[in-house]
């Protein structure tokens, strides 16, 4: 079988799995938002914490909320990676350093996931499991949670609430997370995958040489990394190493699990404004702009030019053999899709045009379908921006789903659109124009820049991929990339929340002649040229002197 027969049916294969369980998941998604009955555990967690579960929050209080349990996941988890050397199971190694531990802390409660070091030499098995890998569980719920509270704002009338977040947090993780990813942790321990609490064994290599292999709780961490939109690796080679990733259909099953929940969520939209129309145009733009890209890495990896690829056939460097140029192709382009950042073969090694991708996916904010959560909250503010162009054009107050986008929400929505690319080409200009940072840098011209540039759209976007090539564990890039993580989660979040406050409150506005049917083909083919033409003016000149410069050269 060819290489791009096998890359279409990988594709198609994943395009039907996703398109059957839509719905239920969809449906499910819907009950743990609206359900008014709480389960025992529920109960339990509530009473765990002090919040009561028939108290609503205004969207002030709900950020607040969020600001807190975030601050304490933090501080937590940088105590934990700090003190790691006094801890059981730690492996024998020391306590991560203050700029590192805070890197990483950061990097795992904003769901980012970003890793300045090599997994299997610094954490033990303890601060995997009850660190990482809670905050696996505890970020993707976040970012859902963030998402019900939106949803809520454009369904609701009249109100001042937007839900509780400490309901929606706890029954993310109870009804949904905790139960697929015990599902999938024991799928994955049958096809190879590792779990025990083993503290490695010496072998012999071919080459004859020694090397040490951590074991450890693998499996369950990975489900999570995926469904989670996590993308943080037990293992520094993360999802190409046989570990974590051992057979061509766990790979299948990883793009799959990184895909589930985002692509779901717009059902959820649909459902609960009344409309399941309005989910379907979500879903139609989100798979417009995966079907741009999918193709497009996949054509650049197996169309490549130069001496070696041309002989080859197709740029093989850094690729993963068990798996392929195609299928790697397509998990780099979901995973920066979907703000995951796992990866299964080394971004840094792909041609130019094919690593322009990757960065451009994450440019458009990752919303095609995002990360679980953040993508449908993104993709929705992208909506309301699109439907105020489209009442500039034909002059009259432009409405969505029944309210109107007055100038308090479109000033939510223009500032939640460009705090991200500030963060990305501040921190990329800062980090060129200091000595210590280009001292990091393996390599210099246009794929130099790429390489920045990359890191700080990866750290902005709270996707976590890398495109290496930089050596980022130092003071510099662990505290400018943890600012640009924290202010890339938590700004846009606290403009989301006050844009669905401001949409509560409002009364339904009735349609009319002139009001835009935002679930016919117009408007999805507008909101799909905005979230282009918007990135494409922002970031262009900063692609035009990296990865395009590169390509074109």
């Amino acid at each position: 079988m060819s290489e791009s027969l096998a890359g279409v049916l990988f594709v198609t294969s994943l395009a039907v799995a996703l398109v059957v369980v839509h719905r239920p998941l969809g449906d499910l998604l819907s009950w743990v938002a609206t359900s008014p009955r709480d389960l025992a555990p529920e109960r339990f967690a509530y009473r765990l914490v002090g919040a009561d579960p028939k108290t609503e929050q205004s969207w002030s209080a709900y950020a607040r909320s969020v600001l807190a349990f975030s601050a304490v996941s933090i501080l937590f988890l940088y105590g934990f990676l700090r003190l790691q050397s006094h801890l059981p199971l730690n492996l024998g190694f020391s306590g991560v350093a203050p700029d590192q531990a805070w890197n990483t802390a950061v990097s795992f409660a904003t769901n980012t996931n970003w890793q300045s070091y090599s997994g299997e030499s610094t954490m033990g098995h303890l601060v995997q499991m009850a660190g990482l890998a809670v905050q696996n569980f505890a970020s993707a719920a976040v970012g859902i949670a963030v998402s019900f509270a939106l949803i809520r704002g454009f369904a609701r009338t009249g109100a001042g609430t937007l839900g509780n977040f400490w309901v929606d947090l706890t029954r993310i993780c109870f009804r949904l997370l905790l139960p697929i990813a015990v599902v999938g942790a024991i799928l994955f321990v049958a096809a190879g995958m590792v779990q025990n609490l083993s503290p490695g064994t010496d072998v012999t290599t071919l080459a004859g040489n020694s090397q040490h292999i951590t074991g450890g709780p693998v499996a369950s961490q990975e489900v999570i990394k995926e469904l989670g939109t996590n993308g943080g690796g037990f293992y520094n080679a993360n999802s190409s190493h046989p570990f974590e990733n051992p057979t061509a259909w766990t790979n299948w099953v990883e793009v799959f699990l990184l895909l589930l929940i985002p692509f779901s969520l717009p059902r959820v939209f649909g459902r609960m404004v009344g409309d399941l129309r309005q989910g379907y145009a979500i879903v139609a733009v989100m798979v417009i702009l995966a079907v741009i890209s999918v193709p497009s890495v996949n054509y650049f990896q197996l169309r490549a030019s130069g001496t070696v690829p041309t002989a080859v056939g197709a740029a093989t460097e850094g690729t993963e053999i068990r798996f392929g140029i195609s299928q790697s192709a397509t998990f780099a382009s979901a995973t920066t899709l979907t703000s995951t950042g796992a990866v299964n073969s080394f971004h840094d090694s792909y041609t130019a045009l094919g690593g322009i991708v990757p960065i451009a996916n994450m440019m458009l904010g990752e919303v095609a379908p995002g990360g679980t959560g953040s993508g449908l909250y993104g993709m929705l503010v992208l909506a309301v921006i699109t439907v105020f162009v489209a009442g500039l054009m034909v002059g009259r107050t432009p409405e969505y789903v029944g309210k109107k986008i007055r100038s308090r929400e479109i000033k939510f929505a223009s500032l939640y659109f460009l705090i991200t690319p500030i963060i990305v080409l501040v921190g990329t200009a800062a980090a060129m124009a200091s000595e210590s940072a280009r001292a990091s840098m393996l390599n210099t011209g246009p794929h130099g820049l790429s390489e920045v540039l990359y890191a700080y759209t990866s750290a902005g976007n709270n996707n976590g991929s890398a495109f290496a090539g930089i050596s980022v564990n130092t003071v510099w890039y662990n505290t400018s990339l943890g600012l640009a993580m924290l202010f890339g989660r938590f700004l846009p979040i606290v403009l989301v929340l006050g844009l669905a406050g401001a949409l509560a409150a409002q009364r339904p506005s009735p349609a009319t002649a002139g009001t835009l049917r935002t679930h016919q083909p117009l408007f999805v083919g507008m909101l799909a040229g905005v979230t282009i033409v918007l990135v494409a003016l922002t970031f262009l000149p900063a692609l035009a002197l990296g990865p395009l410069a590169e390509g074109l050269k």
